[in-house]
């Protein structure tokens, strides 16, 4: 039975049986705490939690997750990957245990004619938590299992919670008995290899206190509803129903490892070392494309970096198989046809994510081939030294310099016999990550306690936003916060957080920033709002401080935003929507939006882009932009079922998270696209839109910066006061100015390397000097020496290959230079034949020099290059190459 099938029986089975069925949601997480799902029930976790109200009895999924924590295990046994499928069935204070375990029973032992997974009943073990009866007994004497085929075990196996105080229970699972050719019998208690577990059953039934551990924490009651989370494994299902060995055999990854076999000519089976690097690129290649498929973009940050990381173990692996040409663009074919069944949307998409996996592979490619070479150096160099560890700061040189990931040095350095400093590259890391943050806004709410919100959403439900049609309007104070703590006034100079029932402010969110403006309370008091946040689903926190007088909760409050600040915000939001479907009409589909900012008066707009784009396609986008604006469309919202939405072709953002019912936003016949946010009425409100340029933010993904409305009026007001002044100064006309100052530009370049010429000339006169000074050293011609301060690195080699030349009569010979440029210190160093021939190297003299003036370098045996960071050790360096020398000679 092919995983389409088994995905298919599944959602079909629990649907006829009164499940609601979920479409799996993104595998970027919606939950600050989380990079990316990782489980089935994450994206139900705030029903479970109570923090929403479930809008269905029943439910079922099967959810895409993945986990990264074991990366390096990941091909080395069978039973580790990074993406699997988890199919869901739950239960909101509805069935519980004898539903869940009559369902589960009946659909994995009914036959396959008659839509189950047709399992033999014999082979299935039951596990119950050691405490629970209930469960024991329903196994036993409602669905008939053997007492000998149901085994009690503890709190580790068999009990389940979130590591927080929360929700908990008991967990039964059901396994499966591969056979005596996988180990000794006895049941999962024995032998977990030979009785996989396939299906757990999580009761949640009661309520877990504070404590370490998955067994140290005190049951604290009943849940006031019982609830139920299972979870079935759909590879490890497809292993037993297609009678493989283990999950990389399965039809969605088998066809991959076949791929790449066919690409290397290495047999699956033939050793393993390569079976284990086989099954790397199976499974990295497939987890790669489902993120991209999700919106997720490679980069050195978060879920990007999880991206960036198993995408370039896969190439690696690869061509440690023989594939020295790119392979990306196969092993995606494959992946994308074999995962194109169970997600449609993976082959709709396909163009963009092979534009964005192809530009990866491309960037890594070319970091493999110059990275290498300086690890290798750096290898070399540890080796000579005695030393068995790779220094911290040669790790963040690679990291920082050439693009490699840690996680790549830390397995080159293994296989070389050597480990790695991590505590000094982390620490290293870590100060780079605080210089770079230390103006960064702070991270809101996102791992605060969210207690006090979740009370006043149970107590006063969600705040009704009215901010689309209105910009003030009268509301009760339904929540009140000070210092992050519930209180039930505040007084002037007092930070607050307002909850109101109502209010036209808008949270920030969809890459919209928030409202400001004031909150008039009943009695004369006044709140500033700085900030909106909605910190748990539905709830407005309006941040701010308490400029005169007292609030009260309960207190009646008028509510009014800043309008100018509003304005100029939908301005921004809308130009962005014109700049999105401008950027798809003239790049393609593979210009997806992956994330923005609107703010007053100017917005900024990222997409997927494999290059730059050209400066001619960028002011095509910004004249078409700014002609739709001169049509005076209308902008106009309206809820739709999300299906309909789709239908109509607007475009939704990748990662977000949408319900049942969408907001459509329509400018005329130019753009359509879900989204939440306030916007003009006409695009005419608009003015002007000035695109400043783009940049790029990350791999495949560019950045677009713009201004609007008077903001960008300002802007080209400057821009022609700047102009006018240039005309003066060359005494032209405006068009005339590139010719004029690139004219300017020339002649200035000519007199530059006129200068150059004088300057290289009078380097090269000191040649016939320095060779001069030629010491003996064994019979050998040793020159060294520094050179004025400023002669750069060109100069320099050429000076040292022209005293080389000089140094006559067959003799072994050795010139090493040194000079201080820019403050820093650099070296070349050059030998003839016969300096070889006995042994003498230029680059091990390098690597002398440059160790001594706290640097590296490296270059061939003839001449080579290096450089440091102390200019005060130039003559330690020069002591160090003599000594050197009469070792070797």
């Amino acid at each position: 039975m092919e995983s389409a099938e088994i995905r298919r029986r599944w959602l079909r089975f629990f649907e006829e049986r009164g499940h609601t069925v979920v479409p799996s949601a993104s595998l970027i997480a919606d939950d600050p705490t989380l990079l990316l799902v990782p489980a089935g029930m994450v994206p139900f976790k705030p029903y479970f939690l109570g923090e929403v109200k479930p809008p269905f009895a029943r439910a079922t999924s099967v959810q895409k997750c993945v986990r990264t924590p074991d990366i390096e295990e990941v091909g080395k046994t069978t039973r580790h990957g990074t993406f699997f499928q988890m199919c869901g069935n739950f239960s909101f204070g509805d069935y519980f245990k004898e539903g869940a375990i009559s369902y589960a029973w009946e659909l994995l032992t009914t036959p396959q004619d008659q839509g189950g997974y047709g399992l033999e009943p014999e082979k299935l073990w039951i596990t119950v938590y050691e405490q629970d009866d209930e469960a024991e007994r329903i196994w036993r004497d409602v669905i008939g299992v053997p007492a000998e085929r149901i085994q009690r075990l503890g709190m580790g196996p068999n009990y389940w919670s979130m590591g927080v105080p929360g929700p908990c229970g008991p967990c039964s699972e059901i396994n499966y008995d591969r056979g005596p050719e996988f180990g000794a019998e006895g049941g999962p208690a024995v032998n977990d290899e030979r009785y996989v577990e396939i299906w757990n059953l999580v009761f949640m039934q009661y309520e877990r206190g504070a404590g370490e551990g998955k067994e140290d924490f005190p049951i604290l009651g009943d849940l006031p509803a019982k609830n139920i989370d299972t979870g079935l494994g759909l590879e490890r299902l497809a292993m037993i129903l297609q009678g493989v060995q283990n999950m990389y055999e399965t039809d969605t990854l088998q066809v991959v490892i076949d791929k790449a076999t066919e690409l290397t000519g290495v047999r699956y089976g033939q050793s393993q070392d390569t079976d284990v690097a086989l099954r790397v690129v199976a499974d990295h290649m497939r987890t790669s494309m489902m993120l991209i498929g999700d919106g997720v973009t490679p980069g050195n940050e978060g879920r990007g970096y999880v991206l960036r990381r198993i995408m370039r173990r896969a190439i690696r692996n690869m061509r440690l198989l023989g594939a020295h040409d790119p392979v990306a663009a196969d092993l995606i074919d494959v992946v994308l046809k074999s995962m194109g069944e169970q997600y449609p949307e993976l082959l709709t998409d396909r163009k963009r994510i092979e534009t964005v996996a192809l530009a990866e592979e491309a960037a890594f490619l070319k970091t493999l081939r110059s990275g290498t070479n300086i690890l290798d150096t750096a290898v070399t160099e540890t080796k000579a030294a005695g030393g068995r560890v790779l220094s911290g700061d040669q790790a963040f040189l690679l990291h920082d310099t050439w693009g490699f990931p840690i996680d790549l040095t830390l397995e080159m350095a293994s296989e070389q016999g050597l480990s790695v400093d991590e505590d000094g590259f982390r620490r290293l890391m870590k100060e780079q990550r605080d210089r770079a943050k230390a103006d960064a806004r702070a991270k809101k709410t996102g791992h605060a306690d969210l207690s006090a919100y979740r009370e006043v959403a149970d107590r006063s439900g969600s705040t009704q936003f009215t901010g689309y049609t209105e910009n003030h309007n009268e509301a009760t104070v339904v929540g009140l916060l000070v210092d992050g703590l519930p209180a039930p006034a505040a007084t002037e100079g007092d930070e607050v957080e307002v909850v109101l029932d109502r209010t036209p402010f808008y949270a920030e969110g969809g890459g919209q920033l928030a409202d400001t403006g004031r909150i008039r309370v009943e009695g004369g008091a006044v709140v500033e709002v700085r900030d909106v946040q909605q910190p748990v689903p539905g709830v407005s926190v309006h941040k701010g401080v308490v400029q005169v007088g007292e609030i009260t909760l309960g207190a009646t409050a008028l509510a009014q935003i800043d309008l100018v600040r509003r304005r100029a915000i939908a301005r921004a939001h809308s130009a962005t929507h014109l700049t999105h479907q401008a950027l798809r009409d003239a790049l393609g589909p593979t210009a997806a939006q992956a994330g923005s900012e609107n703010s007053p008066g100017r917005f900024r707009f990222d997409f997927g882009s494999p290059a730059a784009v050209p400066g001619t396609v960028l002011t095509d986008v910004e004249q078409k932009i700014n002609e739709v604006l001169a049509r005076e469309l209308d902008v106009t919202a309206e809820v739709l079922p999300i299906a309909e939405a789709k239908r109509q072709g607007a475009i939704a953002e990748f990662g977000e998270k949408y319900g049942e019912h969408v907001r459509v936003v329509t400018i005329g016949d130019f753009s359509k696209e879900l989204c939440g946010g306030t916007h003009v009425h006409n695009t005419a409100q608009l003015g002007l839109v000035k695109l400043l340029g783009e940049s790029s933010i990350g791999s495949g993904v560019r950045r677009v910066e713009a201004l609007v409305g008077v903001d960008a009026y300002n802007f080209l007001a400057r821009e022609h006061t700047v102009v006018a002044q240039l005309t003066e100064l060359v005494k032209g006309r405006p068009e005339e100015l590139p010719d004029k100052i690139s004219g300017m530009l020339a002649k200035l370049k000519d007199a530059e390397k006129e200068i150059e010429r004088f300057r290289a000339e009078k380097v090269l006169q000191a040649a016939a000097g320095l060779a001069a000074t030629a010491q003996d050293v064994k019979g050998l011609a040793l020159v060294t020496g520094s050179v004025p301060e400023g002669t750069g690195a060109d100069d320099l080699r050429r000076l040292v290959l022209d005293v080389r030349q000089r140094i006559t009569g067959g003799r072994p010979a050795v010139v090493a230079l040194f000079t201080v440029a820019n403050g820093r210190p650099l070296t070349v160093v050059a030998t003839n034949e016969g300096a070889r021939e006995r042994g003498v190297k230029a680059g091990e003299l390098v690597r002398t020099a440059a160790k001594a003036l706290g640097g590296g370098g490296g270059g061939k045996d003839d001449v080579a290059q290096g450089g440091g960071q102390n200019p005060a050790a130039v003559q330690d360096a020069v002591e160090a190459v003599q000594r050197l020398v009469a070792e070797k000679a």
